[in-house]
This record gives C-alpha cells, sequence and structure tokens, in this order.
C-alpha cells in the first residue's frame, strides 16, 4: 500500500509550499523510493486553462494534455517524473464530477452533501494515484488554513488517515516565522495560530516547516514544538535560500526527510550525491549572459514560470549565469530606438493568446534576424516569427494569423481547413504531447541528436501548408513536421547564428540536470554572441608573466 504525505500551509500564500513538496519527493526518490506528488486547488474553475495569467501565472501542460497548475512544473523538474493531468484536481472539476453522478441518478435520489459526496470524490483522487508504482504519494493541499474554500479538502484528508490507517499518513505543514523589524525579534505566534486553526479541523501535524528570512534559533523551535504538540525533531527549518535546488538540501540538513520517513516506517538512506553535484554546478554557474523574454504578462513573470526554468537549465549546463531581461511586448517598438535589444545576447519569444503586444513580438522577430541575434520562438513566438518573415523577406503584405486579422490576404498562419484538418484538437486546441519528423542535418535536429520527438503543444492555429512552397527555397526551412507531413512544427534560418521556432512547448519537459536541447543550444549561442561582444583584455608580454 501506498503511503502519503499531506503537505498544507497556514499564515499566508506563497509560502513554499509546492516546493517543500517538491522538495520532499526529491528527497524520497533519493531514498530510491517511487514517488507520485499532485495539487488539490480550492478554486471553482474546472482547470487554470481559462484563467488569466496575471492572476493565475502559468498553465502547466502534462504530456497528457492536462492544462493544470504551475505547480506541477515544480513537481516535475524536482522529482522528474511526467505527471498526468489527475495530479491536479479543483473544486470545480470535484463539484462538477459529483453533480454528473446526482443528474445520472447514481445517488438514487438522495439529498447530495459536502459530507459525505464532496470529501468522498476528494478523496477517490487522492487515491487514484496510488498505484501499484508507486511508494509515496504527496498531495498539496492549496490555499491557507482558515480559508473557507479549503474546508472540504482539510476534512477529507483528516478522514483519509483514518480510512487507511495511521501509519500511513504524515501531515506536514507550513508556516511563516517573522522577523519584526522594531522589535529585532522573530514571533511564533503566527505559527501557534496556524496550528491552532489546522488542530480545530481535527489534523494534528506531524510536522511542521517554519519559513523564516534568517534562521530560527533552537529555543523558538523548541516554543513552537511545546505549543504545537510536534516533536522537536519535526519542527524543521527553512530558510530563503539563494536558488530553488538548494532547498532539498537545506530540508535535508533540518532532518524532514528522516522525520517524515521515522513517521511512515519507510526504508533506505538518502543518497544526495547526484543532487549536491547538480547544485554544485547551479553555484559555479558565473558567466553572464542576458536573454530578454518578450512576453505579454511579464509584469507577473510566474506567467512564464516554465520558461525562466527552462533558461535557467540551459545556462548551468553552459556554466552560466543567465540575466532575464523581461520586456513588455507592447514596448518593443520604442525600445529598438534606444538600442536595449541591441544590448541583448539572445532573445525568448513564449505563446501567448490574444493579438495585444503581437506588432512588437512580430518587431522583436525581424531585429533579431537582421541583427544576428539568438533568437528562440515558443508556439505564438514561432507564428509571428513566420509572419515577421512573410512581411519582410517574402514581401507578403498584410501577412497575419487569421486569429489577429480575419480579413488578412495571407493568413500565413491559420486554422487548418474549416478547423477539422488538425486530428484530436482537444476541442479547438492541440494539447498535450505530439510527435515530429526533424530534418537531417538541421539546427534542430543537431539540438536533439535524433529525428523523431515529443513536444508538449497548447495552441489553435498552425503553420499555413498553402504557403509551405513560398517559404522553402528562401532560407527558411521548415525543419520538424508531423509524421503524416502536414503540420510544420519546428522552423528556422540556414543562414543565422540561431533562429529557431516551435509549435511546441519544450520549457515544459526540461529539467535542472537535462536541460531542453532549444533552450540548450539558444544559450550556446548567445553565449557566443556574448563573448563576441566582450572587450578583450589587453595582451600581457612575456616579460610581465615571468617569461624570458
Amino acid at each position: 500500500m501506498a503511503k502519503h504525505i499531506f503537505v498544507t500551509g497556514g499564515v499566508a500564500s506563497s509560502l513554499g509550499k509546492g516546493l517543500t513538496a517538491s522538495s520532499l519527493g526529491r528527497l524520497l526518490k533519493c531514498r530510491g523510493l517511487r514517488v507520485s506528488i499532485q495539487k488539490l486547488d480550492p478554486y471553482i474553475n474546472v482547470d487554470p486553462g481559462t484563467m488569466n495569467p496575471f492572476e493565475h501565472g502559468e498553465v502547466f501542460v502534462t504530456e497528457d494534455g492536462g492544462e493544470t497548475d504551475l505547480d506541477l512544473g515544480h513537481y516535475e523538474r524536482f522529482i522528474d517524473e511526467n505527471l498526468s493531468r489527475d495530479s491536479n484536481a479543483t473544486t470545480g472539476s470535484i463539484y462538477q464530477t459529483v453533480l454528473a453522478a446526482e443528474r445520472r441518478g447514481d445517488f438514487l435520489g438522495r439529498t447530495v452533501q459536502v459530507i459525505p459526496h464532496i470529501t468522498d470524490e476528494i478523496k477517490r483522487r487522492i487515491t487514484r494515484l496510488a498505484a501499484d508504482d508507486v511508494d509515496v504519494v504527496i498531495t498539496e493541499v492549496g490555499g491557507t488554513v482558515g480559508d473557507i474554500e479549503i474546508l472540504p479538502f482539510l476534512e477529507a484528508i483528516r478522514q483519509f488517515r483514518n480510512d487507511i490507517g495511521r501509519n500511513n499518513v504524515c501531515y506536514v505543514h507550513v508556516t511563516l516565522v517573522p522577523f519584526i523589524g522594531p522589535s529585532g525579534e522573530q514571533k511564533t505566534k503566527p505559527t501557534q495560530h496556524s496550528v491552532t486553526e489546522l488542530r480545530s479541523r481535527g489534523i494534528q501535524p506531524d510536522a511542521i516547516v517554519c519559513r523564516s528570512e534568517a534562521p530560527v534559533p533552537d529555543s523558538l523551535k523548541a516554543k513552537i514544538s511545546n505549543l504545537s504538540d510536534v516533536p522537536l525533531q519535526g519542527v524543521v527549518n527553512a530558510v530563503d535560500a539563494k536558488h530553488l535546488y538548494e532547498i532539498p538540501l537545506m530540508l535535508h540538513d533540518e532532518g524532514l526527510d528522516d522525520e517524515v520517513c521515522r513517521i511512515l516506517g519507510l526504508p533506505g538512506e538518502a543518497d544526495l550525491s547526484a543532487w549536491q553535484a547538480l547544485v554544485a554546478r547551479v553555484d559555479a554557474s558565473t558567466r553572464p549572459v542576458r536573454i530578454g523574454v518578450i512576453g505579454k504578462y511579464v509584469s507577473l513573470p510566474d506567467a512564464y514560470l516554465s520558461v525562466a526554468e527552462a533558461l535557467r537549465h540551459a545556462g548551468y549546463h553552459h556554466g552560466a549565469a543567465v540575466d532575464v531581461d523581461w520586456i513588455q511586448a507592447e514596448d518593443v517598438e520604442g525600445l529598438l530606438a534606444d538600442g536595449r535589444l541591441r544590448d541583448l545576447d539572445g532573445i525568448v519569444i513564449p505563446g501567448g493568446f490574444g493579438e495585444r503586444g503581437i506588432a512588437g513580438k512580430v518587431a522583436a522577430a525581424g531585429y533579431a534576424r537582421d541583427h544576428d541575434i539568438p533568437c528562440l520562438g515558443l508556439c505564438l513566438g514561432m507564428q509571428v516569427m513566420t509572419v515577421e518573415f512573410a512581411r519582410n523577406v517574402l514581401g507578403l503584405t498584410g501577412a497575419n494569423s487569421s486569429e489577429f486579422d480575419p480579413r488578412s490576404p495571407h493568413k500565413v498562419i491559420d486554422l487548418m481547413d474549416a478547423q477539422r484538418e488538425v486530428v484530436d484538437m482537444g476541442g479547438t486546441m492541440r494539447l498535450g504531447v505530439y510527435p515530429a519528423t526533424l530534418v537531417p542535418g538541421s539546427k534542430v535536429a543537431a539540438a536533439y541528436g535524433r529525428e523523431l520527438v515529443y513536444e508538449r503543444h497548447r495552441h489553435r492555429y498552425e503553420f499555413n501548408p498553402r504557403y509551405r512552397s513560398r517559404f522553402e527555397g528562401s532560407g527558411f526551412v521548415c525543419s520538424g513536421v508531423s509524421p503524416d507531413n502536414r503540420l510544420v512544427e519546428f522552423i528556422e534560418l540556414d543562414d543565422h547564428p540561431f533562429w529557431v521556432g516551435t509549435q511546441a512547448h519544450p520549457e515544459f519537459k526540461s529539467r535542472p540536470d537535462r536541460p531542453a536541447p532549444l533552450f540548450r543550444e539558444l544559450i550556446g549561442a548567445a553565449l557566443e554572441r556574448a563573448d563576441g561582444r566582450r572587450p578583450r583584455l589587453p595582451q600581457l608580454d612575456a616579460v610581465a608573466l615571468g617569461g624570458t
């Protein structure tokens, strides 16, 4: 039987429950255990797919096409497992399932209530991840203890310990230990109140993770232990880290995985050598490289969380410290005059929906093409690169995507014939993993090191195949296509250092120790540009060096 760990949060949001769950998952994997992770989200939306990126951040796409919370990206990057749509459940999806069952008559006319019907469905969502090939399921409960919307989730996980046995469940609670400047002290009262609120719901935490800016002294840990009825070894401190990938080592040093394994009776010792080597590589990545991200939602960088992480992963591979310059797409045309784009070592044009900022994205793609700046276009980014090339190289006046100009005389990006040619678009979107065959000898094939690849997608519009012959032969290469040769998946220029676009979202499959190939090659090309632009140090003569 799989063991279950539930991670809850108190005091304030954005304390790092997702990173705590991810880090704990990595530590358990380092013990040889098979781990899966899921997120229970209290919002009533069925999934994040239609939510505003300014409010919710990135929509992370799983292999099977699930549109999920961005925390699943952290989970995958830390435990290095491909999760599924089953790893994200929302209040909306749970109520939708229960109401559909009521309409079918599954409850035989009984009154449908939060307890037991909603809580039973929550428990079913938790249990479905406990497959035969999983030793531990970690479940993060979104929101903060005290929020009215998470009460059904707390009740469900309270019942769950009784359902499967007390020795099979561990509760980890993440709280804040703030520093109060005028008094010069760290305060435990918020943690005390948070634990009291959790216990009032029938859940006694087994471990408490105290988030803080500075280390929490042993005396305060002892105070928290006494007042929350948690053993001293179960009170651990998560101090602000230099970077995300340091967190598992910090939590291990605090003994969190040892305590969780003691409670659950899990065997093994953690072999952290590979993760320690990764952290050492991250710490040693100091070569500066500046990458501009031309986005529509840059005021909330979480909207491009996987893009930023993929850039950093590629930097670690090259020993580079990536400085991400967030550039609002609507401002690009004005920035061209002041040289801000000229000073970049590379450019990423990420995905998105809607017309706002498209002119700026097109201008950035053209500037990168004209000035040999390495550029990677993702999904919408590939589409605006195509539009830019059509207008300014092929001379197709008014070329555009039908998403932005349905009356364009040259819809180089379009829905396939009557929106029907693309197989299984998941409504009107192509979601999840799809294969592509790569052109031998192309930059893309060289990056991947093979000619059949699988990447995740989330889009409606495609490269219009009616224009393919006009593009090919002009230096523009359709370097990856669907196996049936109908859909263009990758594009590139053959006379440019790196001007590559993909209809996919390779950022979703990037890992800190295995960067996405296109991001890796982008950073490599950007470093070459950076090295060429840096002033060379004057050469010292042999006498100065001690020679003869």
